[in-house]
């Protein structure tokens, strides 16, 4: 994976969300600092996007992102179970942190929207690359040539702008913040 600061060509400044410590933190718990959140989710890996079934089951997924330009972007082909389900509720749930009992958590709700500009599939594209770089080399690996059908509109790419997010610092002592955006 490479470094986030390589992504920083393609960012612009984002608006600051209101913070807010929730009361089930622990006593003498501080909010986590909207540049905390936001760097942990520039640095995953791996986010889990969660949507609705037409029926109004759950569906969760992994898959792989760039936070670019305040917000989160993945693709998706447009037979896939999230792609169907997006289409007829954009509202979701994007996730990513840890296993453990100490570190970060983050969770974004927002509306899923089409990207469809191609200069921004393109700035998209150049960010996965950049990002996921050595999973894209191989000729026959799971995401071969992402990039290339991203450009090309192969695959849809959604954003993801939040309109609230969550971290929960765990360890000691414990923390619940609330970022309320626009």
């Amino acid at each position: 994976m490479s470094s986030t600061a390589e992504l920083k060509g393609f960012e612009m400044p984002e608006s600051e969300p209101a913070t807010l410590l929730s009361a089930f933190s622990s006593p003498g718990a501080v909010a986590t600092e909207w540049a905390q959140g936001r760097q942990t989710l520039l640095d995953a890996e791996i986010y889990w996007l969660s949507t609705v079934r037409p029926d109004g089951r759950p569906h969760v997924t992994p898959l792989l992102g760039v936070w670019v330009k305040g917000a989160l972007h993945f693709c998706t082909g447009s037979t896939e179970r999230k792609a169907k389900n997006l289409a007829e509720n954009g509202q979701c749930i994007v996730t990513t942190g840890c296993n453990g009992l100490n570190g970060l958590d983050i969770v974004v709700e927002g509306l899923a929207a089409k990207v469809s500009d191609k200069s921004e599939l393109w700035s998209i594209a150049d960010c996965f690359e950049i990002k996921y770089g050595p999973h894209f080399e191989p000729p026959d690996g799971t995401w071969s040539e992402l990039g290339d059908a991203i450009r090309g509109g192969d695959v849809l790419v959604f954003r993801v702008d939040p309109s609230t997010a969550f971290g929960f610092g765990k360890g000691e002592p414990f923390s619940q913040t609330r970022w309320r955006f626009g």
